[in-house]
């Protein structure tokens, strides 16, 4: 069975697959910077966020930074997603068997480090629960915003981490001469 692809799905294939923004994530070296800036840049915003809703005086000022924070974010995001062709942006019936394959494996590793992660927070709450008598609840929502958005963006990082180089345009195939089969 055959899914046609809407307007909305060919339009999301030509910005995924757009290789002006190539240079930036060519190598794999190039990718893991982008996926730790993203990271950096997620792990600012979320400090910034928790200690504008705990701070006293409500800062404008962590407001302000997080607002110019976000642009780099935001190219950063699309930067991972044009690396990876648009792997876990498009649509289930935009991607080919190999894609298919591959968001699962990557949705897989995700939720195998989220549980991990959620597991070492659930420690570390109780842990800190048992020091204090009782757990510290005005940091609860913060911590829970903060594994929220990594429970969201661990399979963009998964697939900017494991995505592979494409291979060159012309792998010198080009350059051999056709063999005939007379000789």
């Amino acid at each position: 069975m055959t899914t046609r692809l809407t307007r909305y799905d060919r339009s999301m294939m030509r910005l995924m697959n757009d290789r002006r923004g190539r240079p930036l994530y060519a190598t794999t070296a190039r990718r893991r910077l982008i996926v730790a800036a993203h990271l950096v840049l997620t792990t600012a915003i979320g400090g910034l966020m928790a200690y504008s809703c705990l701070a006293e005086g409500k800062p404008i000022w962590a407001v302000a930074v997080m607002v110019v924070l976000l642009l780099p974010w935001m190219v950063g995001t699309g930067a991972i997603n044009a690396a990876t062709r648009g792997l876990l942006e498009l649509r289930e019936r935009a991607l080919d068997e190999r894609q298919s394959a591959e968001r699962a494996r990557v949705q897989a590793r995700a939720h195998r480090a989220m549980t991990l992660l959620l597991a070492a927070a659930a420690a570390v709450l109780l842990i800190a629960g048992a020091a204090y008598g009782d757990a510290p609840t005005a940091y609860a929502a913060p911590v829970l915003v903060a594994v929220l958005t990594v429970h969201w963006l661990m399979p963009l990082w998964v697939a900017g981490l494991t995505a592979q180089d494409e291979p060159a345009e012309d792998d010198g195939l080009a350059a051999q001469p056709v063999r005939s089969a007379d000789g």
